[in-house]
């Protein structure tokens, strides 16, 4: 997998996002820096992605989240094609 370069102020941004140790530091740090919009965008994403995982039928995913079946299927596209963020995320919470 080809390591991305990414500006310094985006990995800035993930070296502090590891410094957070609970759920709850978590749950205010991102409620500071999003709004509700793309708090409720994220989470609806990484539902689908669970979701996705399981093999449940894209329209059903969508009715079930809300999501667009737009959404659903980008997801599904980075769950299998991207950077395998989704992919790491979804084993280790799986042990």
């Amino acid at each position: 997998m080809q390591k991305e370069i990414l500006p310094l102020q985006i990995r800035n941004l993930y070296q502090a996002i590891l410094k957070l140790k609970t759920t709850e530091e978590c749950e205010r740090f991102f409620r500071d820096l999003c709004t509700l919009s793309e708090l409720k965008a994220m989470s609806e994403r990484w539902e689908v992605a669970k979701q996705v995982n399981k093999n449940i039928p894209y329209r059903l995913i969508s009715e079930k989240t809300g999501a667009s079946t737009a959404t659903v299927t980008r997801v599904a596209h980075w769950l299998h094609y991207g950077m395998g963020g989704y992919a790491l995320m979804l084993k280790r919470l799986s042990r």
